[in-house]
């Protein structure tokens, strides 16, 4: 079974992501679950976005970095939350040693001549996504491609962003019950 760092949305680490590493662990995986955020936790975008604006990009991918680094020696699977995805990404992308990369409502930008040689990648976004724009997401997607990772995404239509959160509004039972168990197919495999 795999090893997993899961990262927290911009919410911090809510309980539901507590129930995410719970239902990965119920799989038998091994699942570490840092705080980036300092016990931080909010209920709204905008508070979100606040703190990680003030947190700044840098610092929490230097936290995420100090967390994963004491676990990477073995390979990892990256996942992680909207932003906490889009930090999974550059970590994968990072560590010659990953051996997956789960996105959960995120992704991120990626540098020119990144290379993912054969990394397992699988992305769950809404359709439409309001943070994940249909033409970013293909751009996205043509680059990892070129990459040479081997990425799925998988739509859910109607979802919002965050639709495996049951807390949230965007919560969207039927989409997260779907997503969570192609997931599990997924790093079941690796």
């Amino acid at each position: 079974m795999a090893r997993i760092l899961l990262l927290h949305s911009m919410y911090g680490l809510r309980p539901a992501v507590h129930q995410a590493a719970d239902r990965l662990r119920a799989a038998g995986h091994t699942v570490h679950v840092p705080d980036l955020y300092d016990g931080r936790v909010v209920d709204t975008p905008e508070e979100g976005i606040a703190i990680k604006d003030e947190i700044g990009r840098d610092e929490l991918l230097k936290r995420a970095v100090a967390a994963a680094a004491p676990l990477s020696a073995d390979g990892l699977v990256y996942a992680g939350f909207s932003l906490g995805a889009a930090i999974a990404q550059n970590l994968a992308l990072g560590d010659e040693q990953s051996r997956g990369l789960l996105l959960m409502h995120g992704t991120s930008d990626m540098a020119e001549g990144v290379s993912a040689d054969d990394l397992p990648v699988q992305l769950h976004v809404a359709d439409p996504d309001t943070y994940e724009p249909v033409d970013w997401l293909n751009a996205w997607y043509l680059r990892m491609r070129q990459a040479r990772a081997d990425v799925e995404v998988f739509r859910y239509p109607g979802a919002g962003h965050l639709f495996t959160d049951p807390d949230l509004p965007d919560h969207d039972p039927e989409a997260a019950e779907r997503a969570w168990a192609i997931a599990l197919d997924f790093l079941a495999d690796l």
